[in-house]
C-alpha cells in the first residue's frame, strides 16, 4: 500500500509565496507521475500542476506563477507557488501514480493541506 502526505502551505497574503511538499511512501517499485490539485470552498477538485519523467503541465490560472519539481530518487514533489492570489485559497492535495512492489498499478491522494490567501 502506498501513502502519500502533504505538508506545508498555510497562510499568505496576496503576492506572497508558500511552498508545498508531497512525500510518497510504502510499497513503491516506481513512481510515473505527481500530480496537485485544488478544492476551494463550495467548488469541485480542480487541477494545477502535473510532472512526470517527460512532461510538466500546469493550470492556465497558475502558468507562469506556480512551480512543480519532482525528487524521483526520495518520491517526493514539491509545489513553489510565486505571486498568490485569493482566488489560490482551498485545500491542495497531492497525486501520486505508479507502481508498487506487486507491479500493480496504483493512484494515491493524500489527505490534503489548506492554503488561505488574504487579500
Amino acid at each position: 500500500q502506498v501513502q502519500v502526505v502533504e505538508s506545508g502551505g498555510g497562510l499568505v497574503q496576496a503576492g506572497g509565496s508558500l511552498r508545498l511538499s508531497c512525500a510518497a511512501s510504502g510499497s513503491i517499485f516506481s513512481i510515473n507521475g505527481m500530480d496537485w490539485y485544488r478544492q476551494a470552498p463550495g467548488k469541485q477538485r480542480e487541477f494545477v500542476a502535473l510532472t512526470t519523467i517527460t512532461t510538466t503541465n500546469y493550470a492556465d490560472s497558475v502558468k507562469g506563477r506556480f512551480n512543480i519539481s519532482i525528487d524521483n530518487a526520495k518520491n517526493t514533489v514539491d509545489l513553489k507557488m510565486n505571486s498568490m492570489k485569493a482566488e489560490d485559497t482551498g485545500v491542495y492535495y497531492c497525486h501520486e501514480r505508479g507502481i508498487d512492489s506487486r507491479r500493480s498499478h496504483f493512484g494515491s491522494w493524500g489527505r490534503g493541506t489548506q492554503d488561505t490567501v488574504s487579500s
